[in-house]
């Protein structure tokens, strides 16, 4: 019998450069006539913001920005988003920057008209029905990086402080009315973090390609969006002026968040204890630990690597040149090779390893996980072990 699924692929994006200068007109369209614009505290005084928050008033919108967040957001930067949003009678957001502002933004609008704690909506089973729906304001979502995807997500993550666990929060609603991505807000962004949001993008393309499941849809997404990082990311991480590279990066980067959907895997599962508790970058950490996982699924995902390898034109298109064009890649782009490289030690393994395994990633992993397994993929990570 053939499969069935079901597939959600409804955001609608503005894409192109310049495009920033339809926010305005976005937000009008939408209802926002007070927006609150929620970016990370590096970017408050960034010329692209300031730009942005000129503009608005400039047509009339009763504008005010929110930009206390930690580069992983806790529970309590959600507070005082919720607080400037209520005392400022603001009624939408603007959600601006990479994936800490974006996905702030968006729970600031989804919790601005609920009663219940925001833990009450995390993305177990049906939770997200307690939500009022009437209570979520819309969002328009504006990425200045290429890598979370969360513009075009109906997530947002946030970590829970009191037990240094990252959490994502769900409801359909959730999603933004209208994404901007506008490739010229990226241009000039400093190398580490063009790596670091880079790699994520690729982490997510691979992770849902690589996914069981049957959603044809999504592996033609990420299988694109992996070719496209693949020549844009070098190009942009050496000419940071390259506006080609840029507008590939950026739609790669929604590409992998839309293919995402399908799921993802042992990276992401490892990757979120690792920065909740080590404050490290998700990107960056997601592409230390790639190879790893990569070699622990071998048997799993060699046939689908070796079809990717291939569409890549790699000159050795198998399991083990798609390997070596991640780890020279990798190389390339001064990308940790091992997790002591990225400043994490083992103190804490087993707590990670614990926390791995309840992440809900870690049920989209195409080769089952226990407890043994994902503490090997982290030792061999720990030990550079190929």
């Amino acid at each position: 019998m053939p499969p069935s699924a079901n597939w959600n692929y409804p955001t609608t994006i503005r894409f192109g450069a310049g495009r920033i200068s339809e926010l305005a007109d976005n937000c009008k369209a939408h209802g926002i006539h007070r927006p609150l614009l929620v970016t990370d505290s590096g970017l408050a005084h960034a010329p692209i913001t300031l730009a942005a928050i000129e503009s608005l008033r400039a047509a009339g919108l009763g504008v005010a920005m929110f930009s206390d967040l930690k580069p992983n957001p806790v529970e309590s930067n959600l507070r005082d988003g919720l607080q400037a949003y209520r005392d400022g009678g603001h009624d939408g957001v603007v959600a601006f920057g990479g994936g800490s502002g974006l996905d702030m933004g968006k729970l600031i609008a989804f919790m601005s008209g609920q009663s219940r704690p925001v833990w009450d909506f995390e993305d177990i089973g049906d939770w997200w029905t307690r939500a009022d729906p009437d209570g979520i304001a819309p969002v328009i979502a504006v990425p200045t990086t290429a890598g979370t995807g969360s513009e075009v997500g109906r997530a947002g993550v946030i970590t829970d402080d009191r037990t240094h666990t990252k959490r994502i929060i769900f409801h359909p609603k959730m999603m933004p009315k209208v994404v901007i991505c506008d490739p010229a807000l990226t241009v000039g962004m400093p190398a580490k973090i063009t790596v670091g949001t880079g790699m994520d993008a690729l982490s997510h393309c691979l992770e849902a390609y690589c996914a069981p499941g049957f959603h044809p849809m999504a592996d033609g997404i990420a299988v694109e969006g992996m070719r496209l990082i693949a020549s844009a990311l070098p190009r942009a991480v050496n000419s940071p002026d390259d506006l080609d590279a840029r507008s590939d990066m950026m739609a790669a980067a929604a590409m992998g968040a839309t293919a995402f959907q399908k799921g993802l895997g042992g990276m992401h599962a490892l990757s979120h204890p690792v920065g909740a508790l080590y404050d490290t970058h998700h990107g960056m950490t997601n592409a230390t630990f790639m190879p790893y996982v990569l070699k622990f699924n071998r048997e799993a995902i060699e046939a689908r690597i070796t079809r990717l390898a291939a569409y890549l034109g790699l000159s050795q298109p198998d399991f083990d040149g798609f390997l070596a064009f991640i780890l020279e890649l990798r190389r390339d782009l001064g990308v940790p090779h091992t997790l002591a490289d990225l400043g994490v030690d083992d103190r804490r393994a087993d707590l990670v390893v614990q926390m791995a395994l309840a992440d809900p990633s870690a049920g989209g992993n195409p080769r089952s996980l226990d407890l043994a397994g994902i503490r090997s993929i982290f030792d061999a990570a720990q030990a550079g072990d190929i």
